[in-house]
């Protein structure tokens, strides 16, 4: 079992949640903590085996102390795996590799659909048989309708992970907020510097000598959310902005992969405009 928690901080919090299992036979197989001295948070994750302790009575007994530490709390079996949604666009490189990984054994998810604007055939070497594939076209005046068209199968396949694997539209700021917590994004650029359209672009015209890829939670602000994983590589002058983007794929995909299974295993606590991640 894997809890996560994060209330206001004050002495007892850990002793109280050790001493909590401890009562009802369970024993503790990891633990991390953080204390944000800066706005006076505790953030937890224990992963424990309960040992045969019923779940539904865990869950009923700890929400008694949890109240008394008004904590955001949350408590998952593992075998529990995740349902996850995939959105892509043109660019197929960050849907392929999720693809793979989750094929392999690596992110432990049930894929519940893989969502494009751009019809199936854009989709030629990435393996999606048996994979739900939806067509959802979007323009400028379809925006609405193809939003609501969204979030009905999102609802319908009770989703609740969507990730953004190169999707090049923007959410609503209303798809955004119902995603709250729950919407990863890929961003191609180290954040937050270089928002928008063309970062590699932007980088190579600044003469940057590291290019990034940034993952974080989709919020109304664009590319604005709060970040759960970066990475960077090293560039030089010889670099055209086409190579900066070869280059920056690599970076893509193992990033978002790293945030996704990060997700996957409730390593990512929110913290207001930031985000809390026990790393493995």
């Amino acid at each position: 079992m894997i809890l996560t928690l994060s209330c206001p901080d004050q002495p007892g919090i850990v002793a109280k949640v050790s001493t909590f299992l401890f009562e009802r036979g369970c024993n503790i197989l990891d633990a991390q903590q953080f204390d944000d001295q800066e706005t006076g948070d505790f953030f937890m994750r224990v992963v424990f085996d309960p040992y045969g302790a019923d779940r539904d009575t865990l869950r009923s007994e700890f929400e008694t102390l949890a109240k008394g530490f008004s904590m955001r709390w949350t408590l998952r079996d593992p075998a529990e795996r995740y349902r996850v949604m995939i959105l892509a666009s043109k660019f197929d490189h960050c849907l392929a590799d999720l693809v793979y990984r989750w094929r392999i054994g690596e992110l432990p998810m049930d894929v519940t659909a893989i969502v494009a604007n751009h019809p199936a055939e854009t989709y030629t070497h990435v393996d999606l048989s048996g994979l739900p594939f939806h067509h959802l076209p979007v323009t400028k005046e379809t925006k609405f309708e193809q939003e609501a068209a969204l979030w009905k199968l999102i609802q319908e396949t009770q989703t609740d992970i969507v990730v953004l694997a190169r999707y090049m539209q923007v959410l609503s700021d209303g798809l955004a907020a119902k995603l709250k917590g729950r919407c990863i994004n890929i961003h191609h650029s180290f954040l937050p510097g270089f928002k928008g359209a063309k970062p590699y672009h932007q980088a190579h015209a600044r003469g940057v000598k590291v290019i990034g890829a940034s993952a974080h939670y989709v919020t109304g602000d664009l590319d604005e959310g709060p970040i759960i994983e970066q990475d960077v590589e090293r560039i030089s002058h010889r670099d055209t902005p086409e190579d900066l983007v070869r280059k920056g794929r690599d970076i893509e995909r193992r990033v978002l992969a790293r945030a996704l299974r990060w997700r996957l295993e409730d390593r990512v606590l929110l913290n207001g405009r930031k985000t809390v991640v026990f790393t493995d």
